[in-house]
């Protein structure tokens, strides 16, 4: 998608001159159209990431657009333009770099005062030379090597370089086991995408149209991005990454004559919480998750809420469901979970020289029940079809429990 987005950028770039009169105020006013939706829908769906930045955009294109309607060559412009392509990759920098806590945090005023701060230094900078206020020590600050302009200063390019690097390292995190590692977050790839079009826009300042069109596309990636990542939040479980019973819902209503269904419960799984705690107790649900992520026969699995999960396999009888299920059952039931001490390191190398330097205290190993029904001339709604596989699934725990019954 920010491909695309780019592409539409460069098009849209390269046929500015051409638009007719009517349509050549969108040059300017889109931006300013995308940026406002951009941080209106941020701070609607508590994006924090997206609104720091989708901000920082706005300020900086109603910045320069003012400073060029001063007068296009003037030193406003080019203070401006230096500031704002090392201010608005600071301001991402800092927000990639801290957690996510959404718009109305604790103590969020801040950011309010850093950019309040952040305004009044570029006026200061660009009013240089106008008053005794100003001075004229900026312009010589911004003939350095370092930051004079155009095309974008260096000191610009290394902070656009390390805030694209954080988002990055953000959006494909590397610490967890792969097994466990979750997909990529839109508001971070966003991010990333956006600022390679903030630096395309700081690289064309000077051709007319190009800012304005990267600045646009900027603001379409990470619109784009805060409502995939809503999508993905409302229809996907956070724990597991496993699509939500939300998005099994939906399927359920797409189903054709023929399908079979299975419902999932990790055996003694209070218990097993209870005594080794939450937080074996989630490493658990993403284990067995993972495994169900990877389920052959065309099955689809889902998160149905706690402990529980359900396979859903369109097309497909429940004879041919019945041996990647059992399959399934048998792949959980021989994996064993490592359980260490509280010692055990955060880093990744320092865990893995531990791990070869001793046994683990402990492992463990957990069992799923499974239950599973088809359509038939009774069953004829997705509903009672999962009733029915819900009574197996309690069938296989009086029965024992690490079994599958239909």
């Amino acid at each position: 998608m920010p491909a695309v987005i780019l592409l539409a950028a460069v098009l849209a770039f390269t046929a500015g001159p051409a638009l007719p009169q009517s349509l050549s105020g969108l040059i300017t006013v889109g931006p300013y159209i995308v940026l406002l939706l951009g941080v209106a829908i941020s701070a609607w769906f508590n994006r924090g990431r997206a609104l720091i930045m989708l901000a920082s955009l706005l300020a900086a294109y109603a910045g320069y657009t003012l400073a060029v309607d001063v007068g296009p060559k003037t030193f406003a412009v080019r203070a401006v333009s230096t500031a704002l392509a090392v201010l608005v990759p600071l301001n991402v920098l800092l927000a990639t770099y801290l957690p996510e806590r959404g718009v109305r945090q604790h103590r969020n005023y801040r950011w309010l005062l850093l950019g309040l701060a952040e305004a009044l230094i570029v006026i200061w900078i660009a009013n240089a030379g106008r008053s005794d206020l100003s001075g004229t020590a900026w312009r010589d600050v911004l003939d350095h090597w370092s930051l004079r302009s155009p095309p974008t200063p260096l000191v610009a390019r290394v902070m656009i370089a390390l805030a694209f690097a954080v988002a990055v390292a953000r959006a494909w995190p590397r610490r967890a086991p792969k097994e466990l590692r979750k997909e990529p977050r839109p508001v971070d790839v966003g991010i990333a995408a956006a600022l390679v079009a903030f630096y395309l826009g700081c690289e064309g300042m000077e051709r007319y149209g190009a800012f304005n069109a990267y600045m646009a596309a900027a603001g379409v990636m990470l619109l784009a991005a805060v409502l995939q990542e809503s999508h993905r939040l409302a229809f996907r479980d956070e724990l597991t990454n496993l699509p939500s019973r939300r998005a099994l819902e939906e399927r359920l209503t797409e189903l054709g004559p023929t399908y079979a269904i299975a419902m999932i419960d990790v055996d003694h799984f209070k218990q097993f919480n209870d005594a080794h705690g939450h937080h074996v107790g989630d490493q658990v649900l993403k284990l067995v998750a993972a495994r169900l992520a990877r389920i052959e026969g065309g099955g689809l699995s889902y998160r149905y809420g706690g402990e529980e999960f359900c396979v859903l396999f369109s097309d497909r009888t429940l004879d041919q469901a019945m041996p990647h299920l059992e399959r399934l059952r048998k792949d959980i039931e021989d994996y064993r979970i490592a359980v260490r001490g509280g010692d055990r390191p955060r880093e990744r190398e320092a865990g893995s020289r531990l791990r070869a330097a001793r046994v683990p205290e402990k492992t463990l190993s957990v069992t799923v029940s499974i239950g599973a029904a088809e359509r038939d001339d009774t069953l004829i709604r997705p509903a009672l079809v999962i009733r029915a596989a819900d009574e197996a699934l309690y069938r296989a725990k009086r029965a024992g429990r690490n079994r599958v019954m239909q």
